[in-house]
């Protein structure tokens, strides 16, 4: 079942959050002396970057990687690496060799072809901890923010991205109905099998998306295909209206 954490302004879910994805790396860190955190773009998770960066002990033997990424160069002001650079990254001097960047100018499919290997080797044949069953990769936080259609990551509604092989492991977008249209992101199978989903949801611009991702899973929003088990959400009063206080 869901997690649902409201909290009364996005500060607040900013705060609860980084708490949160804190104590989930140490856990991950004690179970398995790594731990192993993707993150997302977008105006929403900024804030909780900030506060990560700020406790540089939660993010010892940390390897970061992303969940999607826009095909431009890594300084453009669409790249997702640029935000956490400016972000986490600007507060913890992470070893460069522990961030793994999506290379969005290699283009959508040159692109993911390159993260899918460099996930492969890194948690499945090098770490036998970090992969299922399956041999996918078992990230233990991905950080997520919805869009106003319910997509997360790069997975919009509808696209033929959701049915991609249960195998693959990160797909490219060539025709992304938000600009820009070229895009590389994880699999809806790569999100998950990871252990845990962090969803931060902020402003009543993303109350119905919050609220139908609640509702019955559908192709038409993509967030309702998380595994509700391993999904936690943190949400503001305006995304979450009448929900309980966590």
């Amino acid at each position: 079942m869901t997690r649902l954490t409201a909290c009364k302004d996005a500060e607040t879910v900013a705060q609860r959050a980084a708490t949160h994805i804190a104590r989930q790396l140490t856990l991950a860190r004690e179970q398995r002396g790594i731990a192993h955190l993707a993150l997302s773009g977008g105006n929403t998770p900024r804030r909780a970057y900030e506060l990560l960066g700020a406790a540089p002990q939660a993010l010892a033997e940390l390897e970061l990687w992303f969940a999607d990424e826009r095909c431009v160069a890594p300084e453009d002001p669409e790249s997702n690496y640029l935000l956490v650079a400016e972000t986490l990254l600007a507060r913890a001097a992470l070893p460069p060799e522990r961030v793994h960047r999506m290379q969005g100018e290699a283009g959508p499919h040159e692109g993911a072809r390159r993260y899918a290997s460099e996930l492969s080797q890194a948690l499945v044949e090098a770490d036998g901890d970090h992969a299922d069953p399956s041999g996918l990769p078992l990230l233990d936080v991905i950080v997520l923010g919805i869009g106003p259609d319910g997509h997360v990551a790069s997975l919009f509604p509808g696209a033929a991205t959701l049915d991609a092989d249960e195998h693959a492991l990160c797909l490219g977008v060539s025709d992304s109905p938000k600009p820009p249209p070229k895009r590389i992101t994880l699999s809806l199978a790569v999100l998950r099998a990871a252990r845990e989903c962090v969803l931060l949801v902020t402003g009543a611009g993303k109350a119905d998306a919050l609220a139908a991702m609640l509702g019955e899973p559908s192709r038409h929003v993509p967030a309702s295909l998380l595994r509700r088990e391993r999904l936690t959400v943190f949400a503001d009063d305006a995304a979450a209206p009448g929900a309980p206080r966590g």
